[in-house]
């Protein structure tokens, strides 16, 4: 059963939250990072992508790189823009994208959980990945950015919730660039910080949605910690770290499209040939064309969109991983045909968030730059969950979230 904890949350003064709260250090590169955070010093920019604050071009992992983080993180509290709550906290995070808001519940995850699988992972992380970030949380001892769960739907805490979210916010904001609303509510009062401590209990997992590779070093950080500890109990602040949980109910998976630099030899004429084999191919003219189904995908090529509806005993059921549009395209488009095997490393194909729209995937194929662009029906939560439960890992690029998760509304120290 899940085990959390309400925290002291580290948290901008209302009237500098703007200023500080940022996209995730992983949406965008050190020159977007740069560029967002011109002329404005309380960016959180200077704390997870610290690198602007070197010469353009400056290695991110460079070790004065992340000492700069800490020295900026340490700046930001001793100027007032980052101040520490008195007491013990639950948070509510709301964001709303085109008209629908999602209510998620910031809490303490529990280390153990995460290793002993009560918190379930759907993809595999990467080793550099992970010791980036677990660089970046040791030299700042906190968890500054939070990660991204869902939980089994739960009427209790949406009454919980709805009682403070019919309350005045103490953030309330749209972001620039994306539009998007975001909103904060601190839950303050004992019994509910204990009921929701409670409900938490009962569930048997937690999922993660967004932000495996942020999961994975908090809780290694975590365990390092309670190693290296001579006196650990097992109560200690760095045996949690950071996540905003919403209701599985409430979110939305997007699609995760591909773009193909080349067609392994073929001409565009073999290429479709060679996909009547599993699938049934409709050309749809000009107008982008929208996948319509699980087993649908559309394919833009040499100027036109086409259908391709896998063909029964293309795929299985049964299978929770088989039966995902990212396998059946993986195997039978990529692999078997363009001769992608390794979608992780292979330099040829790229990867589109569903968030761009298809028209991105048009404008890459037509400036050249790609051949061939391949849309995917989204995989669903029950789907992510039902992965989840069985211990199998998705395969890699097959979710996307938006809206993403605001950084700097609150930070997690780890004493």
């Amino acid at each position: 059963m899940a085990q959390i904890k309400p925290f002291k949350g580290i948290r901008p003064p209302q009237k500098f939250v703007e200023e500080v709260a940022s996209r995730p250090y992983d949406v965008l590169n050190s020159e977007e990072a740069r560029t967002e955070a011109a002329g404005n010093e309380k960016s959180l920019y200077h704390i997870i992508k610290p690198e602007i604050d070197f010469p353009s071009g400056t290695d991110e992992h460079d070790e004065r790189v992340y000492a700069k983080a800490a020295e900026n993180f340490q700046k930001f509290q001793d100027k007032g823009w980052l101040i520490q709550d008195e007491k013990e906290n639950y948070y509510i995070y709301a964001q709303t994208m085109n008209g629908k808001t999602q209510y998620g519940l910031v809490v303490g995850a529990y280390v153990p959980d995460y290793m002993n699988g009560i918190i379930k992972k759907h993809e595999l992380t990467r080793r550099d990945k992970e010791e980036d970030r677990m660089k970046h949380v040791r030299v700042n001892n906190a968890n500054i950015e939070p990660v991204f769960f869902a939980y089994p739907d739960n009427k209790i805490l949406d009454m919980i919730i709805k009682k403070y979210t019919d309350q005045k916010p103490v953030y309330d904001f749209i972001a620039p660039g994306d539009g998007f609303g975001h909103t904060f509510w601190i839950v303050n009062d004992e019994n509910d910080i204990s009921t929701i401590t409670a409900e938490f209990a009962k569930m048997p997992a937690l999922y993660i949605a967004d932000g495996h590779h942020r999961s994975a070093a908090a809780a290694l950080v975590g365990a390092e910690k309670a190693k290296q500890n001579p006196n650990h109990k097992g109560d200690e602040e760095y045996n949690y770290f950071m996540a905003v949980c919403f209701p599985a109910n409430q979110l939305t998976i997007i699609d995760y499209n591909r773009v193909v630099k080349d067609l392994n030899g073929l001409t565009a004429e073999q290429f479709l040939s060679a996909l009547h084999q599993n699938f049934i191919v409709e050309e749809k003219g000009y107008e982008i064309y929208k996948p319509s189904a699980l087993h649908n995908f559309s394919l833009y090529l040499a100027g036109k969109w086409y259908s391709l509806t896998a063909k029964p005993g293309t795929y299985d059921d049964n299978d929770p991983i088989g039966v995902l549009d990212v396998t059946i395209s993986s195997n039978l488009i990529l692999n078997e045909i363009l001769g992608i095997k390794d979608l992780r490393s292979d330099k040829r194909i790229d990867f589109v968030g569903g968030i761009r729209g298809l028209g991105e995937l048009k404008k890459r194929v037509d400036s050249g730059e790609m051949q061939v662009a391949l849309a995917l029906y989204p995989v669903s939560m029950k789907q992510l969950m039902d992965i989840a439960d069985s211990g199998n890992i998705m395969p890699p690029k097959t979710t996307w979230f938006e809206p993403k998760l605001r950084s700097g509304l609150i930070i997690h120290k780890l004493d």
